[in-house]
């Protein structure tokens, strides 16, 4: 099998290690700059606990010298997916499978939902640029429970977790989720075949949703943010929300959220990932987080003034320090 990894940061560093090492696919990378000089220098790199993996890479800055691949993995940050879904063109054949380890509701997320429309969510796919590019019958949908971070370009720190949730985008069982499960079994990773993976989805966002913002916002870690009474309410109520428009889509949240809160605090001292690219000078990834919950409660006209208050503020923040754009400018009237 013919595999591309899209990005090759954290997340898709380690898939590369670990699927290049596994010796079960052809592995190839598409990056850019630094990661893409240490990707041919030093090939795949992951370390966890002390003990130093490596594999053999070819990487390259452009999807036309790798031509068309059995599996594309999708795993850059969401504001770099509209530039990305644009070059992947020449990687994507008539079989090729996309399978995107992203954070947040991904673009094909409301795809033949009823009472959500046809028009692709202006949150993560505006114009519809994305869905355009990467039809709806490439995609396996993915979630990622995985804690890497990169301390150097192409150099992987893997902290804890190898799961990987993954299922077909319009539910149900299939072959090629299956051949997919075997092959990321076989490279080491903890995989489970969902029937319902927008499910799924919904559920880590839920969990997601207000302890990535917070944190960006105040630089607090969870177990900071779950012991101020006032803050942790808060989170419940969107958290609550967020449950109500999940139930009105199918995507039912069966805990409440103490019982989610209670797991977050094992966590301890944790950084999420948005406060790792506040402190990084990163694009914050907070419209696939926040700014789709907003989005598709509106479309189904259900209020969400917490979520809400959460999107605008923590947007607000971004932009005053560079990490969100700003709006675009109004037509004259």
């Amino acid at each position: 099998m013919k595999v591309c990894i899209v990005g090759a940061g954290a997340i898709g560093g380690l898939l590369g290690t670990r699927l290049a090492s596994s010796e079960l696919a052809e592995v190839t990378a598409l990056a850019r700059g630094a990661t893409l000089a240490a990707l041919r220098e030093h090939g795949w790199r992951t370390r966890h606990a002390g003990e130093l993996t490596r594999a053999p890479a070819r990487a390259e800055d452009k999807a036309g010298k790798l031509g068309p691949q059995d599996l594309v993995i999708i795993a850059v940050k969401g504001p770099a997916l509209a530039q990305v879904a644009a070059d992947i063109a020449p990687l994507v054949g008539p079989d090729t499978v996309v399978l995107p380890a992203m954070n947040g509701v991904p673009w094909w997320f409301c795809h033949g939902l009823p009472g959500l429309g046809d028009a692709p969510l202006e949150s993560v796919d505006p114009g519809g640029r994305i869905s355009a590019r990467i039809g709806f019958g490439h995609v396996v949908g993915c979630v990622v429970h995985i804690s890497a971070s990169t301390p150097e370009p192409g150099l992987v720190e893997h902290k804890m977790g190898l799961g990987l949730i993954i299922g077909e985008p319009g539910c149900g069982n299939s072959e090629r989720v299956a051949r997919l499960a075997s092959l990321l079994g076989g490279a080491g990773f903890d995989v489970t075949a969902s029937p319902n993976v927008r499910r799924e989805i919904w559920y880590k966002l839920w969990g997601n949703l207000t302890m990535n913002p917070v944190s960006a916002l105040t630089g607090a870690t969870m177990d900071r943010i779950l012991a101020d009474p006032l803050v942790r309410r808060f989170c419940s109520a969107a958290m609550e929300e967020a449950a109500l428009v999940g139930r009105r889509i199918g995507c039912l949240v069966e805990q409440l959220p103490e019982d989610r809160h209670a797991i977050t605090a094992t966590l301890g001292a944790f950084r999420s990932s948005m406060l790792q690219d506040v402190d990084a000078g990163r694009p914050i990834e907070l419209d696939a987080i926040v700014g789709a919950v907003h989005e598709i409660g509106q479309r189904l006209g259900i209020a969400t003034p917490n979520i809400d208050a959460l999107f605008g503020l923590t947007r607000l923040f971004g932009r005053v320090h560079g990490l969100y754009p700003e709006p675009a400018p109004q037509a004259p009237r």
